[in-house]
């Protein structure tokens, strides 16, 4: 396949790049149109009972209110009889403001403390709510509509002497304000991320035009992946959040694959080669470690399939169509603008003053750890000549020390390590879990400002209320049952009060009659109930509370579905408790396949998932200390708070994924060396010393992309990004500097043991990356040619 794929990008480069161009425009097109039709919800699982009765609330009786009109008054005094909410001017601006609201499209269901619905009122008597079920239609424009009456009552608005301030919140204002800040955090994110990318690949590349490279393929990613969720978001419901690993992931495996490809390219004209030749053996050689590094990533990713929740699956098809795009582009598209470059891929370079930074660490001027290209390089030399290339051209010497000085005393060494990973992750012992609500936004939001206000002036939590839905036939779910079974439920510890169609329930004793305010919770064989919990809805009070309502017994011949916030929050931990396993055992069977195809060694997969344990245990761990208990909260600038049950699961994928793409490009030269007749020593050595720069640069401008989403004003999002970068960075650094040598120092031989009938197994269908016809150099992976040692003998 690879031969084919070279043939085609040398003979037909611009064809090949005529192509891409059209598929980028029609992916820009296309990808336009995805920011329309993606939701900020899917984090619940849509069979859960919470979800049924979600669904039973929004057929049979308009919705469960999702818009939260907070009203305070501009007079009054706490204590004063009648409160301010009483007050003639405060009623009367409040029933006219439910009334209105009544008339809009798309709402149902209002109701507010000026039209009897009594408890609906702050501690303090200054605020009351208006509460109203909004179709996802209308959603933004009544929201909106609300934000800038709030604004127009600010001193030196047009409402200033408005006898009330009306601001709006709920989850349909979560939803809002959690979209719209994810775009504006996007565009801070690319901001930052992409100049300092930009700085960092012209170091790494040491030239301008190379370090184009890198963003073109990000580029063509990024649309692709966009383009993708515009198709499946028309098809299914797809998550807002989707973007942020599409161009977060899209721009970092852009940049690994371009610096693998232009690093291998480079290598091949300095060795003498024509570019017809290069380019040729590169394709067969780095481009196969690229194809086996992605598919590592998609296999990582795909395991989020397993989850019901929406919000893993689309990160899944976001990565997947990223992943699978920069590997097309990266093994098509661009070598055939190498074949057209040539030596020119050298071109404005800007060598000098990084050459001298590398001679002051003792390193090679190489860039990337490439040498640099020679009047060879530029055209001279027979094509498919071999020269001797010094080994210190291609190898750093930082790193083989490194590896040497570990190799040393390897448990010396290693021990510490794995103790520090240990100690990093042992916070994650006490980790809380929650489902995002309000408080996921940094305080100046206004769902974020009315949350607060309803969680310190108000007794009672409606924005967090259990939701229970009765279905049996009618005669079972008439008044008398209805009112025993809410009186019930409103003496259980941690309930306010509970509204039914029997009335409004507060201690065992109705407050509200049932009337026009209560009519809307009875309808054809179904009743519904409405339990507003006194305490934090994502409590582990309030989690009991769930479990509790759902052992109670209901009225004869009436089964119950409990949902609501708590309960979206306790099934949401049962969905993936029930399916971590089930996720962990394929993605650890998939990377065990992977990675003895490519070594034919059963203890490598094994050693590299262990490691990769490791990792995530370290991140877990910091993420909890940071994230749940507050460290850094104030510098961060969000409030700690349990994590959210789909993040842990979305950084195992997507760490576990890339740092599965740096062991193939270790593993990948160190099988080579070995291979080749070097001890395991010398080929952990050598392996570390060629691919170690290599891993460690592609590691840092990666983490730069993830730590850039740390500006984020949405905290799981800030989570995301620098949980992934630390990630990446244990993993380039302590793991594969450390842990992988004083490993296979110790294993020895016994790296590359596997019985003998999967010996014979991976004879046949293993992955193998021989050189092809035409080469002119040895078979290679991770971008680095074979070379001759200064003694001349071969050094793969």
């Amino acid at each position: 396949m690879f031969t084919a794929v070279a043939k085609l990008v040398t003979r037909r480069p611009r064809l090949v790049l005529l192509v891409t161009l059209a598929a980028l425009l029609g992916a820009g097109v296309l990808g336009m149109g995805a920011f329309g039709k993606l939701e900020s919800a899917g984090f619940d699982d849509p069979a859960s009972d919470s979800s049924r009765a979600a669904d039973l609330v929004d057929t049979k009786f308009g919705g469960e209110p999702n818009l939260v009109l907070l009203v305070t008054a501009r007079a009054g005094a706490p204590g004063t009889d009648p409160p301010a909410v009483d007050t003639p001017a405060v009623a009367d601006a409040g029933r006219r403001l439910a009334t209105e609201l009544a008339t809009q499209p798309g709402v149902t269901n209002v109701s507010s403390y000026w039209t009897g619905a009594s408890p609906l009122v702050s501690d303090d008597g200054r605020a009351a709510l208006v509460l109203a079920s909004v179709d996802d239609d209308h959603e933004s424009d009544l929201v909106a509509k609300y934000e800038d009456l709030f604004e127009a009552g600010r001193p030196g608005g047009p409402d200033a002497d408005s006898p009330v301030t009306v601001r709006p919140g709920g989850a349909a204002t979560v939803g809002e304000d959690i979209n719209g800040q994810v775009g504006a955090d996007l565009a801070v994110a690319e901001s930052i991320a992409i100049p300092i990318t930009m700085v960092l690949l012209v170091i790494a590349f040491g030239g301008l035009l190379a370090a184009l490279l890198p963003l073109g393929i990000g580029l063509v990613g990024i649309l692709g992946g966009f383009a993708f969720l515009s198709v499946v978001g028309g098809l299914t419901d797809v998550s807002i959040f989707a973007v942020n690993l599409t161009t977060a992931l899209g721009l970092g495996l852009g940049i690994d694959y371009a610096l693998l490809m232009v690093s291998r390219f480079r290598e091949e004209l300095a060795a003498g080669h024509d570019r017809a030749t290069a380019v040729s053996t590169t394709v067969r050689t780095a481009g196969r470690t690229i194809l086996f590094s992605g598919a590592t990533v998609i296999v990582a990713l795909a395991v989020m399939l397993v989850f019901p929740p929406y919000f893993l699956k689309s990160m899944a098809y976001a990565g997947i169509a990223v992943t699978a795009v920069a590997v097309i582009t990266a093994v098509t598209a661009l070598p055939a603008v190498l074949m057209l470059l040539g030596p020119r891929v050298n071109a404005l370079r800007v060598g000098g003053l990084i050459g001298r930074l590398r001679r002051r660490r003792g390193e090679s001027s190489a860039v990337a750890g490439v040498p640099t290209a020679t009047s060879a390089a530029a055209g001279g030399g027979a094509p498919g000549a071999e020269r001797e290339v010094p080994r210190e051209a291609v190898e750093s010497p930082f790193w083989r020390r490194v590896a040497t000085t570990v190799m040393r005393r390897p448990l010396l060494t290693g021990l510490p390590v794995v103790a520090l990973l240990l100690a990093l992750g042992a916070p994650f012992l006490h980790v809380e879990f929650g489902t995002p609500d309000d408080r996921v936004l940094r305080e100046d939001a206004s769902s974020r400002a009315v949350g607060d206000v309803l969680r310190d002036d108000f007794s009672s939590n409606d924005a967090g209320a259990i939701v229970v839905v009765l279905t049996g036939p009618t005669e079972r779910l008439g008044a008398p049952g209805i009112a025993d079974y809410a009186t019930e439920l409103s003496g259980l510890d941690g309930v306010a009060r509970v509204d039914s169609s029997a009335g409004i329930v507060l201690d065992g004793r109705v407050v509200v009659p049932p009337g026009p305010t209560t009519e809307r919770y009875a309808a054809e064989n179904a009743a519904y109930l409405r339990v507003v919990p006194s305490v934090e809805p994502h409590s582990d009070e309030a989690q009991a509370l769930v479990g509790v309502i759902r052992h109670t017994a209901t009225p004869a011949g009436t089964q119950a579905l409990v949902g609501g916030p708590p309960a979206v929050l306790v099934d949401g931990k049962a969905t993936i408790g029930d399916r971590l396993p089930l996720a962990i055992g394929l993605i650890a069977l998939a990377t065990f396949v992977l990675l003895f195809l490519f070594t034919g060694s059963v203890l490598l997969p094994l050693k590299a998932i262990v490691m990769n344990g490791l990792t995530l245990t370290a991140v877990f761990g910091v993420a909890v200390w940071i994230f749940q208990d507050g460290h850094l909260s104030g510098a961060l600038g969000f409030t700690p708070g349990p994590l959210d049950t789909s993040m842990p699961v979305l950084l195992f994928c997507i760490a576990f994924g890339l740092s599965m793409d740096y062991e193939v490009f270790l593993l990948s030269r160190i099988k080579e060396e070995h291979d080749a007749g070097a001890s395991n020593t010398e080929a952990v050595a050598a392996g570390l010393a060629r691919t170690g720069h290599l891993v460690t640069t592609a590691a840092a401008l990666l983490a730069v992309t993830f730590l850039a989403f740390g500006t984020s004003s949405v905290r799981f999002m800030q989570m995301f990004g620098l949980g992934t970068a630390l990630a990446i960075l244990l993993d380039a650094s302590l793991i594969r500097g450390v842990l992988v040598p004083a490993f296979m120092r110790v294993a020895g031989e016994v790296n590359w043991w596997a019985p003998k009938p999967l010996r014979a197994l991976h004879a046949r269908i293993g992955l193998s990356e021989g050189s092809g016809e035409g080469s002119g150099a040895g078979p290679t992976a991770e971008g680095v040619s074979s070379v001759r040692s200064p003694a001349g003998a071969p050094s793969r």
